[in-house]
């Protein structure tokens, strides 16, 4: 639009005509990131078979370098090794120091990408709330969870200004990835260009203001809170950051990593800005670095108050014939009791790693769903499979062609176990998914809507 390349133009000065050529010459760049959950990083190979090359600012982050066509749906992303995402969306969460037990908010989550970045490091004792106010983004959220085998998250679907009303003062690290303008996808996202106008960059930064101020109640002292978007405008990042800090004395910028700032530009202090630090926020450009437009901003709350949850814990016990059941399934299939809770969310019987309540309501996946009870027995729900695979007593390895089929929803022949019994099938060593093995034949139990033709 005339209006966005005159503020681009306003904004890049001399950078303007490269910006341009990056963004009509050249292709989009896709990413893909090393599942660390499910994955071994330093044995990961099927990165020597693709055209890709390391990225410097991400932990297990790759570039490719040609167009790679079909990759969503081959066995090495099918078993959650990989997750697909744009260079410069990994660079956000790579600004985070993340580490085992932390306990994180990502409050506008979907499709997932940054939320399975940093749970990747969490562990089981790690806790990471993922929401997603949108319904059907949230259930695509929860689908990214089953795939990457997360066992230490919860999926959510509230405003901001409730999980601000549950959660006061509570998290190490919050995620505002908010909703944007979308400036930085015009490259590969025609719609995008189709719906841009300046009226809609300035009901944007409103709501990333309310974004941005449940954040803050949320995140505890001491504690990082990462502001970002997809988009250039100052009106929805330097602006937005700048009201924000004037509001809040208790909120400092932080300089983040040298890796990231050598393929970044700094932020821009604009005329009028109250702070003179903002050149610590970074800019993510198409014609600086690999992938796709983003805005980075970390902040740092001071301060020594303490944590409080407003909240009961929403599971309920099992009953226990419920209990005999699912300890006999997991001492029959398992080779040691997972760690964690075995409890009620609804009617979903569910392994909850971490020892946090669950929220009173609207909550799409809490902990990893076991399974369901019929009769006397459990049969187990995908997943369980992916993110308690490698546990499994019987495990079966496909190999390319293999793993195929079994995506395709084809029976397996047994070759690695005689016995009778639930199985996971693993591609490399990371489950693909689960079946259950009788006659010398393993009954495909992969989701019909996962499920390639």
């Amino acid at each position: 639009p005339e209006k966005f390349t005159e503020r681009m133009r306003a904004l890049l000065g001399d950078e303007y005509e490269s910006f341009v050529h990056a963004l009509t010459q050249q292709n989009a760049k896709k990413g893909f990131r090393i599942n660390a959950i499910k994955a071994d990083t330093d044995t990961f190979t099927e990165a020597d078979a693709l055209p890709c090359k390391p990225l410097s600012y991400v932990r297990h982050g790759f570039v490719l370098e040609d167009e790679v066509s079909g990759i969503g749906n081959t066995p090495m992303h099918a078993a959650g090794r990989i997750y697909i995402q744009d260079p410069g969306a990994m660079a956000s969460a790579a600004a985070l120091d993340v580490e085992p037990g932390m306990r994180v908010c990502d409050l506008c989550a979907a499709p997932g990408g940054k939320s399975t970045q940093i749970a990747a490091y969490l562990g089981d004792g790690g806790f990471i709330l993922s929401n997603e106010y949108v319904p059907k983004r949230a259930k695509i959220l929860v689908g990214n969870f089953e795939r990457m085998g997360i066992r230490c998250g919860v999926v959510t679907s509230l405003d901001t200004s409730e999980i601000a009303k549950l959660y006061e003062n509570f998290f190490d690290i919050v995620v505002a990835d908010a909703p944007c303008s979308g400036e930085g996808m015009f490259r590969k996202d025609v719609p995008a260009v189709e719906l841009w106008s300046e009226e809609n960059v300035r009901l944007c930064k409103g709501r990333q203001g309310e974004i941005l101020e449940n954040a803050a109640k949320i995140l505890r002292c001491g504690g990082k809170l990462l502001y970002s978007t997809c988009t250039y405008s100052l009106e929805e990042n330097e602006m937005v950051v700048d009201e924000f800090l004037n509001t809040h004395p208790d909120f400092e910028l932080c300089e983040v990593k040298d890796s990231l700032r050598a393929v970044t530009a700094d932020g821009i202090v604009f005329d009028g800005a109250l702070s003179r630090e903002l050149y610590k926020c970074r800019r993510f450009y198409p014609h600086k670095a690999d992938g796709e437009g983003q805005f980075l901003a970390l902040l740092h709350k001071k301060g020594v108050h303490g944590a409080a949850l407003s909240f009961g814990d929403s599971t309920k016990p099992l009953s226990k014939d419920e209990m005999r059941t699912a300890e006999a399934f997991l001492r029959d299939n398992l080779l040691k009791m997972p760690d964690g809770r075995i409890c009620k969310h609804g009617e979903n019987i569910v392994i909850i790693s971490h020892g946090y309540p669950i929220p009173p309501r609207s909550v799409f996946s809490a902990g990893v769903l076991l399974g369901e009870i019929r009769g006397k027995n459990l049969f187990p729900s995908h997943q369980f499979f992916s993110s308690y695979g490698y546990l499994f007593k019987r495990k079966q390895e496909l190999g390319y062609d293999e793993a195929l089929r079994y995506m395709r929803g084809e029976e397996i022949d047994s070759t690695d176990f005689s016995d009778t019994g639930w199985c996971v099938l693993t591609y490399r060593g990371s489950t693909i998914g689960g079946g259950k093995a009788s006659g010398g034949k393993i009954k495909n139990h992969y989701p019909k809507g996962l499920r390639i033709n």
